[in-house]
Formats: structure tokens, C-alpha cells, sequence
């Protein structure tokens, strides 16, 4: 059982015949203290299985600890953001006794200014530690760097920077995940027949995590030597449903006779609206996450399986990852991938983000 409370370091002078305040400074690290008895105390502490209070240490401390997160804010064009801030603010409950705040800063992902002006302002605040969903490749390694250099710990969520230096990324296994895509896809598709891969961006370079399922999603026919002729489209800059409608009328009366359609996020539900309002549902639609208005499309039979990857859950476990390592001083797993769940109309209404 283990030894938690004051009653613990008790226990641990009168066991090695010290006193508590001895015991009090090998808890703390604390000189006058000779290496004999700090060994003896430490050796006790493991026979008893012993766990500072840790509540108790961080109140003595008197220092707050100031974590950031830096997402994008939820916009007109998509409510999935909302999920990721719902489990940064229940971990902030769990771990608020404890002296942490978790400041939440918020920047425009259509808009990479914002995202930089954040980050100088983060840098600015005397920060701690920070959770951060990188979604321009080079803002988000230029942030990660000068975080390194000021011994700022990093978690990403959502997608991961290749090679960058961080504590941590929690998220989805961007590849896989398009893998996985087609390997659904290729249940509702014969040979030689069109899929069409449609992304939904401002700026499609800056959004390496969309590129990342596309490549996994072509890489599956590559590899299982399945002929379908993949065509695809960006729709960028604007991303509005007019944009998307225009987009998708002048596509699919190019290419009539195109059988499935695969959208590398979440704007999938714009995709459904327009085969909805101009009756094509017979064309399949494979898309991402939990939203409100997807679920009205594939409740409908419009969105046949949506990919989801528990944002909810990213954003509880990236700010619980800082707390673990800067608190609790845990090793804390490099790479944390979430699992790939597939949800359709049969399953939904017991899914949790």
C-alpha cells in the first residue's frame, strides 16, 4: 500500500532514526543532508513505496505553473476545434489544486498571422509549458525552436511536426489514417472505377496533415494493386459552400461517372450538402469527425462511414501530459497515437469524441 500522507515521513524518520525535517530535505533535494543518510532514506522510501504529497509540495512551492494551449478558435466553417478545448478545460479542473492555470490562446486557421502573433505573445507570458495543434509546417517549427531553446516542454496534438524536437504528440496516425480510408473505400468501389480526393483548404501546402491522408489513401491501391482511377481537386482559397458547390458542379460534370469521394477533413458535411441538394447520393463519401452537421448527413445515408480520432481526448491528455512530466516527473511517451475509429449510421449515437 502506498505511503502518501505526513504520516508517511513519520514513518520514515523513526524507521531511520532521523528527523523530519532530514527526511523533509532528501524530498526536496535540499543540501545537509550526508550522502549515508540521504541512501538509507531513499532506500525506505522505496521498501514503503513512498509518494511525496504532492498537493502539499506544490502549495509550499508558492509558484504557479503556466501552461498554454494554442489551437485554432471554432469558425463558421467548422465547429471540430470545440471537442479539442473541451478536454484542455476538464484537465485544467483535475489539475488546478495543484497551482496550474492552463491559459488558452486561439488563432484563425485560415490565417497564418495569427498563429505567429500568438506564439510571440505565449513567448512573451512566462510560460511553462504548451500544448499546440501545428497546422502551418513552417510557423509551427520556427514556435517549436525558439520553445526548445527556452526549455519550453511541447505537446502536439492533432498532427505531429516531422523531426521537431517535442515532449510529446497525441493524435492520429495521419498516413494510417488515409490508409485506412481506402481500405473502407475499396469494399464500395470495383476496378477501373473513379474516386475523387477532394481537400478543403485555404492554403493546401501550409496543411501538411491533409496532404499526409491523401498520401496514405493512394498508397493503399498502390500497394494492394487495386485499379481505381483517382482524380482529385483543392479547393482553395475560399472554402465557403458556395465555393464548394461551384467546385464540386464543375468536377463531377467532368467527371460524370465518378463512383466514390473521399474528403481529407472535416468539411466532409459541405460535400454531402451539395450531393444532397442536387440528389446524388448515390456517389459514396467517406469523411472525418464528430460534428453536428456530418451526422445529420450520415444519419441521412449521405456520409457513409466518418473517420474520427478523439480530439476530445487529445486535448485532455496533451495538457495531462505536461502536468505528469513537469509535476509528477514521469516519462512521458514520445508518440501517442489515438485510435482510428469508424463511424456510421448504425453506431453514432453511442460514440464519445
Amino acid at each position: 500500500m502506498k505511503t502518501n500522507l505526513q504520516n508517511g515521513v513519520k514513518e520514515i524518520a523513526r524507521i531511520a532514526n532521523v528527523s523530519i525535517g532530514t527526511v523533509d530535505r532528501v524530498l526536496h533535494n535540499r543540501t545537509g543532508v550526508s550522502k549515508v543518510t540521504k541512501n538509507k532514506i531513499l532506500a525506505i522510501m522505496k521498501d514503503l513505496d513512498y509518494q511525496p504529497n504532492i498537493l502539499a509540495r506544490r502549495l509550499a512551492s508558492k509558484k504557479v505553473l503556466r501552461f498554454a494551449s494554442l489551437i485554432p478558435a471554432v469558425s463558421t466553417e467548422t465547429a471540430f476545434w470545440d471537442a479539442p478545448i473541451k478536454g484542455i478545460e476538464m484537465a485544467e479542473v483535475e489539475i488546478r489544486q495543484f497551482g496550474i492555470v492552463v491559459d488558452k490562446y486561439f488563432y484563425d486557421q485560415n490565417d497564418k498571422e495569427s498563429f505567429v502573433k500568438q506564439t510571440k505573445q505565449i513567448l512573451k507570458d512566462d510560460i511553462d509549458g504548451v500544448l499546440v495543434a501545428p497546422i502551418f509546417i513552417e510557423e509551427s517549427l520556427a514556435f517549436s525552436k525558439l520553445c526548445n531553446q527556452s526549455n519550453i516542454p511541447q505537446v502536439f496534438i492533432n498532427s505531429d511536426i516531422p523531426h521537431e524536437s517535442r515532449l510529446s504528440y497525441i493524435g492520429p496516425d495521419l498516413f494510417q489514417s488515409g490508409y485506412l480510408s481506402a481500405h473502407i473505400m475499396n469494399y464500395l468501389v470495383k476496378a477501373d472505377d473513379k474516386v475523387l480526393i477532394i481537400n478543403i483548404s485555404k492554403e493546401i501546402e501550409s496543411y501538411h496533415h491533409l496532404l499526409r491522408k491523401e498520401e496514405g489513401f493512394i498508397s493503399y491501391f498502390k500497394n494492394n494493386k487495386k485499379h481505381v482511377q483517382i482524380i482529385k481537386t483543392d479547393i482553395t482559397p475560399n472554402t465557403d459552400y458556395l465555393t464548394v458547390a461551384a467546385k464540386l458542379t464543375e468536377k463531377l460534370a467532368e467527371h460524370s461517372d465518378v463512383k466514390a469521394i473521399f474528403v481529407t477533413n472535416s468539411r466532409v458535411f459541405s460535400v454531402a450538402q451539395f450531393l444532397a441538394k442536387t440528389s446524388q447520393e448515390h456517389i459514396f463519401l467517406v469523411g472525418y469527425d464528430f460534428l453536428t452537421e456530418s451526422i445529420e448527413h450520415l444519419e441521412a445515408g449521405v456520409i457513409d462511414f466518418l473517420i474520427c480520432q478523439k480530439p476530445q481526448e487529445q486535448g485532455y491528455k496533451g495538457i495531462m501530459a505536461l502536468y505528469q512530466h513537469l509535476v509528477l516527473n514521469t516519462e512521458i511517451e514520445p508518440t501517442y497515437y489515438m485510435p482510428i475509429d469508424i463511424i456510421t449510421k448504425e453506431n453514432y449515437k453511442s460514440y464519445r469524441n
